[in-house]
């Protein structure tokens, strides 16, 4: 099941409608590694709000592919956004 409910905020979701998405992005995960063994990781994003930089007004999610080595320091993954949060 796709949610078809327009929600401008994906934490607006019911919790049917976010199990959906959850299981959405679990098959699109295997479905990316099975495609390309060179992927090694995942982000997953969830912009909520403009001041978060979401741009496209309804809820959607970013399923981002990682690879070894596809930045030096991968720590803090999406905290990369905030420049003081970016070194442990």
């Amino acid at each position: 099941m796709i949610p078809c409910r327009h929600v401008v905020d994906g934490m607006d979701l019911h919790q049917p409608e976010w199990n959906a998405v959850s299981s959405l992005l679990k098959q699109r995960r295997q479905d990316l590694q099975m495609a390309d063994a060179s992927i090694s990781g995942f982000n997953i994003g969830l912009n909520s709000g403009a001041s978060a930089g979401q741009t496209v007004m309804h809820a959607h999610w970013h399923l981002i592919p990682r690879r070894k080595g596809d930045v030096s320091d991968p720590r803090g993954g999406v905290r990369g956004v905030i420049a003081h949060m970016q070194r442990y």
